[in-house]
This record gives structure tokens, C-alpha cells and sequence, in this order.
């Protein structure tokens, strides 16, 4: 897990399905720097979302639910 995030922050945006397309923001305290941007049904529509968006200085993770 990396530091830059916390376990229940990662765990309350895994969703139960699909893929969560989440940002990070460095700005904000430990706890409360992952938001979600999209949900999504197929792995390649998240991907080509992370891949479209326009601020290349945007940290991106996408979270993928239980099978």
C-alpha cells in the first residue's frame, strides 16, 4: 500500500464492481486526499478515461471490484 493514501481511504473507494477512475490530491491532509472521479463497468473504458484527461500534472488510480 503506498503512504500516500490511507487503507480506508483505498477500501471506501474499491467498489463492489467495475473500476473506480480516483485522483489523489497532495493538498489535502492524510485521510482525505483520494476522490473519485468515475465509476466504470469495463476495464477499458476507465483506461481510456485516465488516458483522456487533459492535466498531465493529475495523479490517477483506478480501483478494481471483486470480480
Amino acid at each position: 500500500m503506498s503512504l500516500d493514501v490511507t487503507k480506508e481511504e483505498k477500501n471506501a473507494l474499491t467498489p463492489d464492481s467495475g473500476f473506480n477512475l480516483c485522483g489523489i490530491d497532495y493538498f489535502e491532509p492524510l485521510g482525505r486526499r483520494l476522490y473519485l472521479i468515475e465509476r466504470y463497468e469495463r476495464y477499458q473504458d476507465a483506461l481510456k478515461a485516465k488516458q483522456e484527461r487533459e492535466n498531465p500534472n493529475e495523479y490517477l488510480i483506478l480501483y478494481k471490484g471483486a470480480p
